[in-house]
């Protein structure tokens, strides 16, 4: 609804004679405009999966994957 809004209103502004000029300079604007926004979402939204994803995905840590071995230990006394 908003954007038939916006077509009427620049279709009226256009019919009420704006220059040329007018016209280039509302373009550049609108191009400068777009070009150089600084949102960007993916700063703030697209941070990589959580601890559940790695919970369920990542293999389990080398130590619960040892086997436990006997071992010669000399003490002298």
């Amino acid at each position: 609804m908003a954007k038939s809004n916006k077509a009427v209103s620049m279709f009226t502004a256009r019919r009420h004679g704006q220059s040329l000029l007018a016209e280039m300079a509302d373009l550049l604007h609108n191009l400068a405009k777009s070009l150089y926004d600084p949102y960007r979402p993916e700063l703030h939204y697209m941070r990589g999966p959580g601890p559940k994803w790695h919970a369920k995905h990542d293999p389990a840590p080398a130590a619960m994957n040892a086997v436990p071995v006997l071992a010669r230990i000399r003490v002298k006394a």
